[in-house]
């Protein structure tokens, strides 16, 4: 199962060089570029770990993918998701995020159902990835 979260994750994995030119679309706009990495991409998980520090002020997307080769050597077994956020006043929020790095795997979820009151049905759902312990999940 292809995970879908952030711009772009609709389309084949994204090349270097076009992640480098998103990148720098970003920084001409002012915007304070990051990387962030999970194992676990639950879309309700919107708190993942981040990679070094936010780069505000950085004049090219260079550092960014240097960072990048750096999160993959160490991480490339997780998702790795960029982050661009606008601190300009009236926005201060992420302006653009998409996947740079997935596992080789991904198990995808599966949907839980459970009965409660009334008659009524909640669903909810789990990754199948999370069966196992952080760190080994996509071993």
């Amino acid at each position: 199962m292809r995970i879908t979260q952030g711009a772009f994750s609709f389309l084949p994995d994204l090349t270097d060089d076009q992640i480098r030119a998103q990148v720098q679309y970003c920084i001409d706009n002012g915007w304070a570029v990051s990387l962030e990495f999970t194992d676990d991409p639950h879309p309700r998980n919107t708190y993942w770990d981040m990679w070094g520090h936010p780069m505000f002020d950085n004049p090219d997307a260079a550092a960014l993918m240097m960072e990048l080769n750096e999160c993959r050597k160490v991480y490339g077994d997780r998702y790795i998701r960029f982050v661009a956020f606008d601190a300009t006043h009236g926005w201060e929020s992420v302006k653009l995020s998409f996947l740079v790095n997935r596992p080789a795997d991904e198990p995808g979820y599966r949907l839980e159902r459970q009965e409660v009151n009334g008659r009524s049905i909640r669903y909810t759902t789990k990754p199948y990835a999370a069966d196992r312990p952080a760190g080994n999940r996509y071993a």
